[in-house]
This record gives C-alpha cells, sequence and structure tokens, in this order.
C-alpha cells in the first residue's frame, strides 16, 4: 500500500513540475511579441541620449527629443540582447548619457513615445543597427 502511495505522490510532483515548465514558458513567448510595434512605418528623431541600458534579455535607449511647446519628451527604443550588438559592432560604451544622436525606429502603436529600435546616427555620422556593421557615413564636401 505504502508503494502505491509512493507513486502517486512522484506522479503529482511530475506533474506539477510540467505545468510550473508550460506557465514560464507562456509569458516568456508573450514577452517577445512584435504586436504593439507599426512593422511597417518607421520614425527618425534626433534627440539626446538620457541613458544606455546593456543589459538581458533587451538593451534599451533612452532618449530625450524637443516637443512643439519648448520642453522635452522622453523616448525609449526597445533593442536586442548585447550579445546580437556586440556582433553587430556594439559596445557597451558607444552610447554615452549628452550624445546628440539620430534613432530611427518603428513606432509603438499606442502613440506613446517609444518604439522597436531600427538605426542609430552619431554625430561623427556613423550608423548602427542590431543586426549589420557599422556604416560609416559619406563625409559632406
Amino acid at each position: 500500500m505504502f508503494d502505491n502511495k509512493g507513486k502517486a505522490i512522484k506522479a503529482l510532483v511530475a506533474a506539477c513540475a510540467c505545468l510550473s515548465v508550460f506557465c514560464m514558458a507562456t509569458p516568456a513567448y508573450a514577452h517577445h511579441s512584435m504586436t504593439g510595434f507599426e512593422r511597417n512605418k518607421t520614425l527618425t528623431l534626433t534627440g539626446i541620449v538620457k541613458q544606455f541600458k546593456w543589459a538581458n534579455p533587451h538593451s534599451w535607449i533612452e532618449f530625450e527629443v524637443p516637443n512643439d511647446k519648448g520642453g522635452v519628451d522622453v523616448w525609449n527604443a526597445e533593442m536586442t540582447a548585447p550579445g546580437i550588438l556586440v556582433r553587430a559592432g556594439w559596445k557597451s560604451t558607444l552610447l554615452k548619457p549628452g550624445d546628440k544622436v539620430m534613432i530611427t525606429l518603428r513606432p509603438l502603436l499606442s502613440g506613446e513615445p517609444g518604439g522597436l529600435f531600427v538605426s542609430v546616427t552619431l554625430a561623427d555620422g556613423q550608423t548602427y543597427t542590431e543586426r549589420g556593421a557599422p556604416i560609416t557615413a559619406v563625409p559632406k564636401q
């Protein structure tokens, strides 16, 4: 009789473990959804870097963009993971607070100031994306 109880407890523990794994996987899947972004539209903004967050699972650029009222709006550009950025030529020190940048992103559907990162152009004319080597701008003549 004790043997059947032991088997029942083991089965219950295994079922709970499987359910826990499933529950943890569902939010991870939902987290990577791109449904909140205008996938067929890009927006290019010029502003000043407020913060560059080099972190997993996504890096972020927080930047200030002048608005029509004489103030600034704080925008957030969601990026990919640092490991992918490194392969594209990035360093964690590439962007610093106070840097003037031009950022292209796919805006949020909600209209809030943010979006999915596409590229950044630095003051020296170099453009960086998430997937490729840095692009050097053609010098102005």
